[in-house]
């Protein structure tokens, strides 16, 4: 019976591990898509005003380059 119990506990092991990374994966899927459309946004900003992302919101290129 020990061998079956620890079968089962290796078993529940790796279900635990699998429900956790998915659950992980399932709460960053938003966050990264949040990123993607603040990049694709500074991208369309910088091509419609033809300036750099710093530039076009009013920062100085010398201000948003850390010295």
């Amino acid at each position: 019976m020990s061998e079956h119990h620890d079968n089962l506990k290796n078993v529940l092991d790796l279900v635990a591990v699998f429900s956790t990374v998915g659950a992980f994966l399932n709460l960053l899927a938003p966050v990264f898509g949040l990123i993607g459309a603040i990049v694709g946004i500074m991208r369309i900003v910088e091509m419609y005003t033809g300036k750099s992302f710093s530039e076009a919101i009013g920062r100085k290129k010398s201000d948003a380059v850390d010295k």
